[in-house]
C-alpha cells in the first residue's frame, strides 16, 4: 500500500510532501497492529466457522480489508497496543 501511495503521489512531477510521507511511514509501522485487531473482532464475530466461497471474492475483500486496516491504523492500531501492553503487564 505504502508503494502504491508513494507512487501516485510522485506522478506529475510533483514531490511528495512530509505529511504525506509521515503518514505512509506510521501506516505502514502500525499496519500489524491494526490487522491484528481487525483479526480479534472477526475471529469472535464468526467463530471458527468455515466459509468456502469463490477465491476471486474473497481475494477481492481480503486486499480491500488490507487497505482499510493500513489506511485507517493510525487510529485504530491504539488500541491494539494499548490491548497488548495491559495483557503482557497483568502477567
Amino acid at each position: 500500500m505504502a508503494a502504491v501511495v508513494f507512487f501516485t503521489s510522485t506522478q506529475g512531477g510533483k514531490s511528495i510532501q512530509f505529511g504525506m510521507s509521515f503518514f505512509i511511514f506510521v501506516s505502514t509501522f502500525l499496519y500489524p497492529y491494526s490487522r491484528f485487531i481487525y483479526e480479534s473482532i472477526m475471529d469472535f464475530l464468526m467463530g471458527k466457522n468455515v466459509f468456502f466461497v469463490n477465491a476471486i471474492l474473497m481475494l477481492g475483500v481480503k486486499l480491500f480489508t488490507m487497505m482499510l486496516c493500513w489506511g485507517f491504523a493510525i487510529f485504530v492500531a491504539p488500541v491494539g497496543l494499548a490491548y497488548l501492553y495491559y495483557h503482557h503487564s497483568k502477567t
